[in-house]
């Protein structure tokens, strides 16, 4: 992509220019970055600790449920986290493996240390991708620049840093996730952080509001770093990995690192009455935090507080990395005093003799309304600009890794005009479900990827990710060729294994060879029957269609691995043929509304009938289209019916 050098605030040509600029250093800005740069734009990252990218702040792991699908997705779309996720896991698991395919999700403990070392030199070796130390105090734009342009819309010039003057770029892309006025509690101790004892971001928050962001105050937490050598395993419950869990990105066939176990303890009623003798000590009960936290993840204290009847509240004891000494105690987030963490965690089994490494804490930060977001997570008042990340109230590595690149992506994108954006709709990838969720409904409470909030779940599962999502990878310029080919010769042996069960009889005679088998395996057939009918029944595996017909004849040219996902692909396919009919169905009733688009500057007191609550959503949200517009809380069908028969009058409906 060669783009022409960007001009600055004075209207000249700056040949220190770049064409997009990202502000920070986790997991959204490394997706942005990188997409940016491998897609040939000059790209330049701004983040306050060059050595902090990829920092794991809290959890040290990747994945999980319906965050699973969201690394998957990113894969198969070209983004960086599931091989690093894969070059750096120390413990694989498939969590509801038990469960249909639809709600299973891979996760990995990863080693933290091996985490951020890998990212920041992945960072270092890209090609047209620029890194450099400051802190961003300002944004840009053509309406704060000594040229003002009053009769054009605001757009991004460029930023300023507190040390290292101005850069200037087109495209601005801010991702400083829980840095913007953060604050660290513990206890009645508190000071203004970012993350613990690292700068938070002052400033740049004043210069949003200049531009008439909004913002909301939330708030996270982490648990406290025990260390290893103080807790007596022998007392705890062993959580190994499993031995048979794919790696997250799909051109991987086997882990790369040695495997661990987890351990499990419990609290009891003497943590529960320590931590109730000292609720007063909290400042998540003392008024010193405002900001809310999420309802799913909450501290150790809000628990023993709103679930009074719980005897104990299990704490998984996860390893931060192989030659770490440090235990991640997840489950025991908390802002009390660090002596009272530590009375607390000697009362449970197996750390009797526990210390503290580092003491659990709590921040609560700034976030922006992501409703003044568009679908391609730019700005509404301001061309050029976009947020990604928790900065947009998500919550999680992999919510903030899929933003950074969709922005990413995005942001390149619109360089040309040519160019159509980048968007997902939510029957194409949980990425879409989430950034349609934020832009639409926004958030009071950080949010995260969850399989409900996906109405076609059964159609995003994380195996069939790269069917979903690969070609669109390759258009980007993300996916390789060679990955696309595997991929097509996977493809290629799925199908061809679908129409051999579908061919292929299961006799029912007593005395051919299936029937020892069919017997064996407790299926009882009354006539002969197509291999693929068999399968569709919910006792009988792949694995014992394979006993009775024998196994499909793979690709040479495919790995083993490869051949057995292609197999797998072929069972679901068959097995849940019906529900994925019907879901595809339901798709396709719902995919008309969102390609009925609606005018930006839509005025909506011009639509006959349409009551003021209802106008006042839709100005908020401004939705690009009608099913956009019907996902609007509050929003009823009547209001919908008068909206879709304007747009017709109008004939500004393009379907």
């Amino acid at each position: 992509m060669n783009h022409q050098t960007t001009g600055n605030a004075m209207g000249k040509t700056n040949h220190n220019g770049y064409d997009i600029i990202v502000v920070g250093g986790g997991h959204a800005a490394i997706e942005a970055a990188l997409a940016s740069a491998r897609m040939g734009a000059k790209t330049l990252m701004l983040t306050i600790n060059i050595d902090s990218i990829g920092a794991m702040s809290c959890n040290p792991a990747i994945g999980g449920i319906a965050k699973g699908n969201l690394v998957k997705d990113l894969d198969a779309l070209g983004g960086e986290m599931p091989k690093a996720a894969d070059d750096t896991g120390i413990q694989f698991k498939t969590l509801n493996r038990k469960k249909g395919p639809a709600v299973r999700g891979t996760r990995t403990q990863s080693d933290k240390h091996l985490y951020n070392k890998r990212m920041v030199h992945t960072i270092a070796a890209q090609q047209g991708l620029f890194v450099k130390q400051a802190i961003v105090t300002d944004i840009i734009t053509t309406n704060n620049t000594e040229i003002t342009l009053k009769s054009a819309p605001n757009k991004v010039v460029g930023v300023t840093t507190d040390i290292a003057g101005n850069f200037y770029a087109p495209r601005i892309i801010i991702t400083t996730g829980t840095f913007l006025n953060g604050k660290v509690h513990i206890g009645q101790t508190n000071y203004s952080a970012g993350r613990m004892n690292e700068f938070a971001s002052i400033d740049l928050p004043k210069s949003m509001a200049k531009l008439g962001l909004t913002t909301l105050r939330l708030k996270t937490g982490t648990p406290a770093r025990l260390d290893v050598t103080t807790i007596d395993f022998r007392q705890l419950q062993e959580h190994p990995g499993d031995n048979n869990t794919n790696p997250f990105s799909f051109d991987n066939t086997s882990h790369k690192m040695q495997q661990i176990s987890c351990y499990a303890t419990y609290t009891n009623n003497n943590t529960h009455n320590i931590i109730k003798a000292n609720m007063h000590l909290s400042p998540l009960f003392s008024g010193q935090i405002t900001g809310v936290g999420a309802r799913y993840c909450p501290s150790v204290e809000d628990k023993v507080k709103k679930f009074p009847s719980r005897e104990q509240h299990i704490i998984m004891l996860e390893p931060e990395g192989l030659n770490s000494r440090e235990i991640y105690a997840n489950g025991m987030s908390s802002s009390l005093p660090t002596h009272v963490q530590l009375q607390a965690y000697r009362t449970c089994k197996g750390m009797e003799n526990v210390e503290l490494i580092r003491s659990a804490y709590a921040i609560e930060y700034d976030a922006i309304n992501p409703q003044q977001l568009d679908i391609t997570l730019q700005t509404k008042t301001v061309h050029g600009l976009y947020f990604a990340g928790q900065l947009n109230g998500t919550s999680g590595y992999e919510e903030a890794a899929t933003q950074g690149f969709i922005a990413g992506v995005n942001a390149v994108l619109s360089l040309d005009n040519n160019n159509e954006p980048f968007i997902l709709s939510r029957h194409e990838s949980y990425i879409g479900v989430m950034i349609d969720d934020l832009v639409t409904k926004g958030v009071d409470e950080p949010y995260r990827m969850f399989t409900s909030r996906a109405e076609f779940r059964l159609h995003l599962r994380e195996d069939n990710a790269e069917y979903r999502l690969l070609e669109k990878g390759y258009k980007l310029g993300l996916i390789t060729k060679t990955r696309l080919e595997r991929f097509k010769l996977e493809q290629s042996e799925m199908t061809k294994e679908v129409k051999r069960l579908e061919k292929t009889t299961i006799f029912a005679d007593k005395n051919h060879k299936h029937a020892t088998i069919l017997n064996k395996i407790g299926a009882n057939i009354s006539e002969h029957t197509k291999a693929a009918e068999l399968l569709k029944r919910p006792e009988i595996s792949y694995n014992q269609i394979v006993e009775l017909i024998g196994e499909a004849t793979p690709n040479a040219l495919l790995h083993h691995k490869h051949h057995q996902r292609a197999m797998t692909q072929a069972e679901i396919t068959i097995k849940y043929n019906g529900y994925i009919k019907r879901q595809w169905e339901e798709i396709l009733a719902a995919e008309p509304y969102d390609k009925i688009n609606i005018p930006n500057n839509m005025d909506y007191h011009n639509i006959q009938g349409l009551r003021n609550e209802f106008i006042e959503k839709l100005e908020k949200v401004r939705p690009a289209t009608l099913g956009q517009a019907s996902r609007i809380q509050g929003v009823t069908p009547s209001a919908l019916s008068l909206l879709h028969m304007h747009l017709k009058i109008k004939g500004r409906s393009k379907t």
